[in-house]
């Protein structure tokens, strides 16, 4: 089910969270985890199977791992191993196969599975929660009930934020009863979302897609104006999500951890990526990089576990090797800031307008890999088809104005006060269900991944 569809929005949603306010306490957690289930399941039944596996596992398997006290090192690889399986056949499987196939001369026939929606999110909440327990920040949850709500929570279960253990423990050990402010609030920012996915980033999909069907049309121009809309796409298709996913919580009772910080306004790749997807960001840091030393083994060993961590996270992108390329290339201008641009005097100099553009560029050729058309589009950046045409530049001329309020929600500074802020969200909602009616939804670009 997708959070802008007309079945969720005026279905749903108004249900499940009007039951959710009138039901007695006692029966607000298993009616949150039926409604979570019959939302993951809505589109393919089978898919529960996987879920409900993965709750099953990861419960009892903490309980046997802990149940001697001293939490056992065999039964947490165990319990990862079994995590992951999932994951790789369904992601992997077909681009390992291709691969093997590339390299050995044979011909293996393989038809990828269709990817479950939100595999890489709820396998990440998994493992955190075996590997918290496991060091100690987290203790075993027994209720199979509360377990299976934190992983299976609908509004962030397809597309995160990422959700440790530890950041709901309390709240689902002890659920606050959601007060009309709350829900009011966390409408409002539901409406933020919603605006920001339909209104903006759907507009700059059919734009970054008009482009990209034609490369020899679209020319220089239209493929900077392109990768800039899609640019523009990645941001407000994901964070819309994430305010939604943020909303819909606060209108429950529950705060989850905030997903994004106006990362465009970032002066450096470090801070950037201190904005953007920041609980996968954690997560990569806690699980991963401290794990392999971090920092405190010197530059070499700081700068391989720089390249490992980006490595996989371009892989939990997607099994392509553009998205590995694009983890490098991150990497790789990472280590450059470390170890040389931030250490300088001079970089601290530029004006805060220049580095933030120049960051920007940075993060914008970053998403060129990531779109996945490669050598096409950058020859179109560097003047291998031409111009433009005169169709390309009518286009770019009519998203014009729209993407000029793309570029001042993204760069300029929030407003301090917005005089009309309790209009903002009915008009939004208005707005958004007129333009669904209209032109009808997308899937959000994530749940690829």
């Amino acid at each position: 089910m997708i959070f802008s569809s007309f079945t969720f929005l005026l279905l749903f949603m108004p249900c499940v969270l009007l039951l959710y306010w009138v039901m007695p306490p006692r029966l607000r957690m298993p009616f949150l985890l039926a409604a979570s289930l019959f939302f993951y399941g809505w589109g393919n039944p089978a898919y529960l199977l996987l879920i409900l596996w993965t709750m099953l596992l990861n419960w009892g398997g903490v309980l046997l791992m802990t149940r001697k006290g001293t939490p056992s090192r065999l039964l947490l690889i165990v319990l990862l191993v079994l995590n992951v399986l999932p994951l790789i056949w369904f992601k992997y499987a077909g681009f390992l196969a291709d691969n093997l196939g590339r390299l050995t001369g044979l011909r293996l026939v393989f038809a990828a599975p269709p990817l479950p929606p939100g595999i890489s999110f709820f396998t990440f909440q998994a493992l955190s929660y075996d590997l918290d327990v496991y060091r100690g920040d987290a203790r075993p949850q027994k209720s199979f009930l509360l377990f299976s709500v934190y992983l299976s929570l609908f509004p962030q279960l397809v597309a995160g934020p990422i959700v440790r253990y530890t950041d709901l423990e309390a709240q689902l050990t002890a659920p606050a009863r959601p007060c009309g402010a709350e829900m009011r609030e966390g409408l409002r920012r539901f409406c933020i979302g919603l605006g920001k996915k339909v209104l903006l980033a759907d507009s700059m999909g059919r734009l970054w897609g008009s482009i990209n069907g034609n490369w020899t049309q679209a020319g220089t121009l239209g493929a900077w104006v392109g990768l800039l809309a899609f640019s523009f796409q990645i941001f407000f298709d994901f964070s819309g999500y994430s305010d939604m996913a943020i909303g819909l919580c606060r209108c429950m009772g529950f705060r989850i951890p905030e997903n994004f910080d106006r990362p465009y306004r970032a002066l450096s790749l470090t801070d950037f990526w201190r904005r953007w997807h920041m609980t996968l960001t954690g997560w990569f840091k806690a699980y991963v990089y401290i794990p392999l030393g971090g920092s405190r083994r010197g530059a070499v060993r700081r700068n391989l576990n720089v390249l490992i961590v980006w490595a996989l996270t371009g892989l939990w992108h997607g099994a392509g090797w553009h998205f590995v390329l694009w983890g490098l290339y991150f990497a790789l201008l990472l280590i450059f800031e470390k170890s040389v641009l931030l250490k300088s005097a001079v970089w601290s100099k530029v004006p805060r307008i220049l580095r933030q553009g120049v960051t920007f560029f940075a993060v914008m050729l970053g998403w060129g890999l990531f779109s996945g058309f490669g050598l096409k589009l950058f020859a179109a950046l560097t003047g291998g088809y031409g111009a433009a045409s005169s169709e390309t530049l009518l286009l770019c001329a009519a998203y014009g104005p729209l993407m000029m309020i793309c570029a001042g929600f993204c760069f300029l500074p929030a407003p301090e006060r917005f005089p009309l802020r309790r209009f903002a969200a009915p008009l939004l909602l208005l707005l958004s269900l007129a333009a669904l009616a209209a032109r009808g939804f997308i899937p959000f670009v994530y749940f690829q991944f």
